[in-house]
C-alpha cells in the first residue's frame, strides 16, 4: 500500500477517534504528498524513495521548529511540533543509533579510500546515499568530520 493511501486511512481513523493532534499531522503529510505529486507535472504517484525523502524533510522541519521554539521559550508551540514529529516518525524507517551510524561511516571511509578532511565530500556523498532515511544528515556530517580528523 502506498504512503498516500496509508495516510488517508489513518486520517479516517484519527477522525473517528477525534484525535486532533494526530489528524493535524496526517493532514500536513497528505498536503506535502499532494504538492509533490502536482509539482512533478501531475505525473501520478510518488516512488517509495521520494515518499521517504518527503517524510524525512517534514521531520527535519519539525525538529528545526522545535529547536527555535524552545530557544524562544514557546513551549506550547514546541509541544505541538513534537506531537506532529512523533506521527511523522511513525511512518519513517527505524533510525539508526549513533554507534550504528558511526560504524557505517567508517565502512564508507574505507570504501572510498578517504584519508583526511579534504575527502569530506566523497564520504558525505556516499554516506548520505547509503543511510538515506535511516540517519540524520547532521549526525552523518558530524561523525564524518570526527573520523576524518
Amino acid at each position: 500500500m502506498s504512503l498516500k493511501s496509508t495516510i488517508e486511512s489513518e486520517i479516517k481513523t484519527a477522525m473517528l477517534a477525534k484525535d486532533k493532534d494526530r489528524l493535524r499531522a496526517l493532514r500536513a503529510i497528505k498536503s506535502q504528498i499532494l504538492l509533490a505529486e502536482t509539482d512533478k507535472g501531475g505525473g501520478g504517484d510518488l516512488s517509495e524513495d521520494a515518499e521517504m525523502k518527503l517524510l524525512a524533510k517534514a521531520a527535519k522541519q519539525r525538529k528545526d521548529s522545535i529547536e527555535v521554539f524552545e530557544q524562544q521559550g514557546r513551549d506550547d508551540l514546541a509541544a505541538t511540533e513534537k506531537s506532529e514529529l512523533a506521527v511523522i516518525e511513525s511512518f519513517l524507517p527505524k533510525q539508526l543509533s549513533e554507534e550504528e551510524v558511526e560504524a557505517e561511516v567508517k565502512k564508507v571511509i574505507e570504501e572510498v579510500g578517504a584519508s583526511g578532511p579534504q575527502d569530506m565530500g566523497k564520504v558525505m556523498g556516499a554516506a548520505t546515499k547509503k543511510l538515506a532515511g535511516k540517519a540524520d544528515g547532521k549526525l552523518i556530517s558530524t561523525l564524518a568530520k570526527k573520523l576524518l580528523s
